[in-house]
Formats: C-alpha cells, sequence, structure tokens
C-alpha cells in the first residue's frame, strides 16, 4: 500500500465522519420541540379538559386553553388596521401572522400535564383536531385505551 492510497482512504474516513455528525446535528435540531418556558405563561393561562366516555368504551377529550391578555385593548382599533394595511402594501410585504411557537408548546404542555395528573389516558392518544390561535387554543383527541369501570366512576360525563 502506497502513501497516496493511505492518505486518500484516511481522507474518505473523516469525511464520512464529518458528513454522519453533521447529519446527526441536522436531524436533532429538526426533530426538537420549542422549550417550554412556565414561567413566561405564569398565571396567564386558564385552561380545561372535558371528558367523553361514550356507550362502546371509546374515551375522547377536549382541552381548551385560554390566554389572559395584559392588556386590556388586543384588538387594534380599524384605524390602526386600516395604517398598517397601507404601510404593508406599499411595502410589498405579506401578513405572517404572529410567532405561535412558543404559546402552541404552552398548549401541548398543559395538555400532557393535565393528562398526566388525572390519568384519563393512560396508553397515550390521536390527536383528533387541533385549533391554535393567538389567544386561545383546542386539541381533540381520542385515547388509546378503551374505558374500564375506573374510568366510568371517575369520568363519565
Amino acid at each position: 500500500m502506497t502513501l497516496k492510497t493511505t492518505i486518500s482512504n484516511s481522507s474518505n474516513t473523516v469525511m464520512r465522519t464529518i458528513s454522519a455528525i453533521s447529519l446527526v446535528i441536522f436531524l436533532g435540531a429538526c426533530s426538537s420541540k420549542p422549550e417550554v418556558n412556565p414561567e413566561e405563561f405564569a398565571g396567564l393561562v386558564s385552561d380545561s379538559f372535558r371528558t367523553d366516555i361514550k356507550s362502546n368504551g371509546l374515551k375522547l377529550f377536549t382541552y381548551r386553553a385560554f390566554l389572559e391578555t395584559k392588556t386590556t385593548q388586543s384588538v387594534p382599533l380599524p384605524h390602526e388596521v386600516r395604517s398598517n394595511n397601507k404601510r404593508r402594501a406599499s411595502s410589498k410585504k405579506r401578513y405572517q401572522g404572529p410567532d405561535l411557537t412558543g404559546w402552541t408548546a404552552q398548549i401541548e404542555h398543559g395538555l400532557q400535564q393535565t393528562i398526566k395528573m388525572n390519568g384519563y389516558c393512560r396508553e397515550g392518544y390521536i390527536e383528533l383536531y387541533r385549533s391554535i390561535q393567538y389567544n386561545s387554543g383546542t386539541i381533540r383527541g381520542e385515547c388509546n385505551d378503551g374505558a374500564n369501570e375506573a374510568d366510568l366512576a371517575k369520568f363519565d360525563s
């Protein structure tokens, strides 16, 4: 084996290793959920969890969360909307809406904690519907497990 072949093989190994590490880092960054900071929404969220057990044992739920606004005026006045629309039209920028990433993570966290505390879906759930808006969110789901006698006694609606 020559020196040139050894250097070439070593270089290929290094490139494969770097590529593999880069791929792992990239996939990890894409799949990670945003961090939930409970302090960010402390005292500002009210939520509700409604259960619905069907006669065949099917367990459904609806989780709702509402964000209490800090200011009394959360909806812009009509003249502010017109002014913002004119500015947007003149700059050719499209309206992108508010960033709901943190609020969505908070709603998901609230649902997980609620289910963990009340034990309604022991084997997880399937999400059937989701609606997230700037001040409220709703998630409806179906539990993977069926209702037993204890569930009927505790949650029957």
